[in-house]
């Protein structure tokens, strides 16, 4: 009886002796495995339907875009290869969502909706926390959130709204523009509140007095967007015409300045220093602007052909997003923008293509610093480069 007990006992040694073996294999192949490689952005996000808007969380990495169906999504993202994860998405509009912005300590996201609707959800959760159903008699178009209990919308027919959330109800309506308000800014103080219109004016509206002010007058294309710029000094606009028209802080009424940007229009534009903005336009190309000096630094990135509908910069102030009609978020590296500034004195080379300002831009970044100086420079180097550049002309 003794050897069949000593078989079965060296069979299940060896038995063990394989299942350690294997064991072993495996942990070596999770250790082979690679770790996600590290981008200098993040993935593009993809979706069924084109997004009209997209908003950067105030704090956190994420983002929220809404798109022509009327669904809502939250992501949250990373320049981990894979890191981007939907944590929520939320389909309560009935037609086009054509805005979303977060509340400014990030606990809640408002969106407008052609369906004439307001809603605001939990962030956390994507849960409906408030909702208006019939905010405006028109289609919505616009939003701007104020501050913790204020936010103000604008519709297709030109009517202006401003909201409290203490009362549940809108405590200020104006329509003062003939056409569509597209966009909405607001002074530091949250004193004056600043719209642009399909009518080719900008509107200023006072909504500590709750009147309104006056409109610029009119422009000879449609106002699409605008910019607080040099510390709230000036004042920027965008145009379908591909202008970018300047106003006075002190003086709405006629603009100071206007500048060309050879682009078949200005969609949309959001602000990434005092002096530089970047621009979206139908021809899917996003340029880097500076403001006086006017000029055009050089191309961002762009979504290949298809019109961007609009622009959004992280809350780090490093990326920018996109979202155009290839159905697709696209996100860039707008970091080497903050520390650099137009030369008054070096003279723009004569191109008809614009330089490169990231890696994943058209045309790589081999000229990106040409018409640029960093801010850091020593002022004595930046004399010998005018004299320099005195000597050549």
């Amino acid at each position: 009886m003794a050897a069949p007990s000593e078989g079965m006992s060296q069979e299940l040694e060896a038995a063990m002796e394989e299942e350690e073996d294997a064991g072993h294999m495996q942990a070596d192949l999770e250790q082979e495995e690679p770790e996600p490689r590290l981008r200098d952005t993040p993935e593009d996000i993809s979706f069924e339907a084109a997004a009209n808007t997209i908003a950067f969380h105030p704090s956190q990495d994420i983002l929220a875009a809404g798109d022509v169906d009327g669904d809502v999504y939250v992501y949250s993202y990373s320049c981990l290869e894979g890191g981007n994860r939907e944590l929520w998405s939320s389909g309560h509009h009935l037609k086009s969502c054509r805005e979303v912005s977060f509340s400014h300590d990030g606990h809640k996201l408002f969106t407008v909706s052609k369906d004439k609707s307001i809603h605001i959800l939990n962030v956390e959760e994507g849960r409906l926390v408030t909702r208006f159903s019939k905010a405006h008699s028109s289609a919505l178009n616009s939003l701007l959130v104020i501050d913790e209990h204020l936010f103000a919308t604008g519709d297709d027919g030109g009517m202006l709204k401003v909201w409290d959330l203490r009362k549940g109800t809108s405590i200020m309506e104006m329509r003062q523009h003939e056409e569509y308000i597209s966009s909405m800014a607001i002074d530091e103080n949250k004193k004056l509140l600043l719209t642009t219109s399909g009518d080719g004016t900008m509107g200023v509206f006072n909504i500590k007095r709750r009147r309104f002010e006056l409109l610029s007058e009119p422009q000879s294309g449609d106002l699409t967007s605008i910019a607080l710029m040099k510390r709230g000094k000036k004042v920027a606009c965008g145009s379908g015409e591909g202008t970018i028209y300047l106003f006075n802080w002190d003086g709405f009424g006629a603009t100071s300045d206007r500048f060309a940007v050879k682009a078949e229009s200005i969609d949309c534009m959001v602000p990434v220093t005092e002096n530089v903005l970047c621009t979206g336009s139908i021809d899917g190309v996003i340029r880097a602007v500076n403001i006086l000096p006017n000029r055009v630094i050089g191309s961002v990135g762009q979504h290949l052909g298809e019109p961007i509908e609009q622009l959004a910069k992280s809350h780090t102030g490093q990326l920018l997003a996109s979202c155009g009609h290839d159905l697709k978020v696209k996100f860039w590296d707008i970091s080497s923008l903050c520390s650099v500034v137009v030369d008054d004195y070096r003279k723009r080379k004569k191109s008809g293509q614009l330089k490169a300002l990231s890696s994943k831009a058209l045309g790589g970044r081999e000229d990106f610093f040409a018409d640029l100086r960093e801010e850091a420079e020593a002022p004595k180097e930046e004399q010998e480069e005018k004299s320099n550049s005195d000597d050549s002309d």
